[in-house]
C-alpha cells in the first residue's frame, strides 16, 4: 500500500493516526495508492496515476467535506478493506484544443472538459457529435462535457444530469444557455467524438478547460473518450454509491 495525503490539517491529523498501523511503500512498488483528502484531491491523485506507467487502483478516504468519491474514513482493518474493495473502471476524457492562433493542445481530463466565456459577451458555439452538426449556433455562457465521475461536479451545479459511475455515457451540458432557451443538454454514447466550434472566436473569446488545465482563445475543441487508458477507484462494499447517486437525482 501506498499512502498520499492531501495537505488539509484533518488529513494530516488523519494521516498520523493511520501511517503508524501499517506498512507503507512508495507508489512506484505498491499494489494500491490509498488517499486521504477529499473529491478534488482524489482527482489530483488520478491525474498523477495518468502518468505512470501502470496506474495503481486508488481507494480514498474521506477527510474532506462532500467526498462523493471517497470511502468513509477509519482506521481499522485497512488490508481486508482493499481485499473486498469493489472496483468501479474510469475512463478519462482526452480534449484536443486548437487556437485562433494555430496552437493544439492536447490534454486528459478525468472530470469534465468545460467552454466558458472570456468576457462579457455571450459565446456562440456550434456543437457536432461524430461528424454531424447537431446544434448550429448555441448562445451561453459555456457548455461542458462530463465523464460519469466528473456528473456530480460541475456538471451538477449547471443542471445537468447525474451518471452513475458504470454508466457508458458522456453528459453534454449547457452553462446558462441564452438560445436556444429551452436546450438542456444531451447524454451522449461514450464512443462519441464531440467538436465544438467557436463562432465569431475573435470577438467573442472562449477557454477551454481540461478539469484544471485552461487554454485560453479557442477556436475549436475536439473530445473523446480515451478507452486506452483505464483507471480504477475501490469502494468498500457497503459504501452506499448506488444510494447516493439516486438522492441525489430525487433530492427536492
Amino acid at each position: 500500500m501506498a499512502l498520499l495525503v492531501s495537505p488539509t490539517a484533518q488529513a494530516k491529523a488523519a494521516e498520523a493516526l493511520l501511517r503508524p498501523l501499517y506498512d507503507w511503500t512508495a507508489i512506484r512498488d505498491a499494489e494500491v495508492v490509498v488517499a486521504l483528502g477529499g473529491d478534488g484531491f482524489l482527482l489530483q491523485v488520478l491525474h498523477a496515476a495518468l502518468n505512470a506507467r501502470q496506474p495503481r487502483p486508488v481507494f480514498g478516504m474521506n477527510l474532506g467535506s462532500v467526498g462523493f468519491l471517497m470511502n468513509e474514513f477509519r482506521v481499522d482493518d485497512l488490508p481486508g478493506r482493499l481485499t473486498t474493495a469493489r472496483a468501479f473502471a474510469l475512463h478519462p476524457l482526452a480534449m484536443e484544443a486548437r487556437t485562433v492562433g494555430g496552437a493544439t493542445t492536447i490534454s486528459p481530463a478525468i472530470n469534465e472538459v468545460s467552454m466558458l466565456r472570456e468576457t462579457r459577451q455571450a459565446a456562440k458555439l456550434e456543437i457536432s457529435v461524430d461528424g454531424k452538426v447537431r446544434m448550429p449556433e448555441l448562445s451561453c455562457d459555456g457548455v461542458l462535457v462530463a465523464t460519469p465521475a466528473g456528473s456530480t461536479a460541475y456538471n451538477l451545479s449547471a443542471n445537468g444530469p447525474i451518471l452513475p459511475l458504470q454508466a457508458d455515457l458522456l453528459a453534454l451540458t449547457p452553462i446558462s444557455p441564452f438560445r436556444p432557451r429551452r436546450w438542456r443538454g444531451a447524454l451522449l454514447p461514450m464512443a462519441s467524438t464531440i467538436e465544438i466550434r467557436i463562432l465569431e472566436a475573435e470577438k467573442r473569446p472562449v477557454s477551454a478547460v481540461a478539469d484544471q488545465l485552461e487554454v485560453r482563445d479557442v477556436a475549436s475543441v475536439r473530445i473523446v473518450s480515451d478507452r486506452s487508458v483505464t483507471l480504477d477507484l475501490l469502494f468498500d462494499p457497503g459504501h452506499a454509491l448506488d444510494d447516493r447517486i439516486f438522492t441525489e437525482q430525487f433530492e427536492n
